[in-house]
């Protein structure tokens, strides 16, 4: 009877755990999955960083704007966008700050780019972050001029 019992032990044993091809079907499903899944997934997290970008540059223009309202002009150089935050020498009429939690970097790490008077924008300024290349041109490059022209 105990040899009985031991083989009954041995089976429930074995019945609990997976076996070395079930193990395996399971990570080619997972494999398939993470092929079809992933590449989606990547891709929105490009196009979440360019609609960033763009936000942060219609913040900018909001600020500069309020900024020429209150002033009379728009910051000139390429520190231009550091007078949203910190009063000039010659703004007697600051309002500031502008942009409550300074300048930030693009979504990529790098400073936008401010030019007064835009080389671009001729009757105005120009705004631009680099894009995921972090160099100027390329074709990936997040500007204030583009959606003023696509409008």
């Amino acid at each position: 009877m105990k040899l009985h019992t031991r083989i009954n032990k041995t089976r429930r044993t074995r019945q609990k755990g997976f076996t070395l091809v079930e193990m395996l079907l399971v990570l080619v499903i997972l494999a398939a999955l993470a092929a079809v899944v992933v590449p989606k997934f990547a891709g929105r997290s490009q196009q979440a960083k360019e609609t960033a970008a763009r936000s942060q540059i219609s913040v900018f223009e909001t600020a500069l704007d309020i900024f020429e309202t209150d002033n009379g002009y728009y910051p000139s150089g390429s520190d231009g966008l550091d007078e949203l935050v910190n009063q000039p020498s010659n703004a007697t009429s600051w309002n500031g700050p502008y942009l409550k939690k300074g300048i930030p970097n693009d979504p990529w790490g790098n400073s936008y780019i401010y030019e007064f008077p835009g080389k671009q924008n001729a009757a105005g300024y120009d705004i631009m972050s680099m894009g995921p290349d972090g160099r100027v041109g390329g074709g990936d490059d997040i500007t204030n001029w583009d959606h003023v022209n696509n409008n």
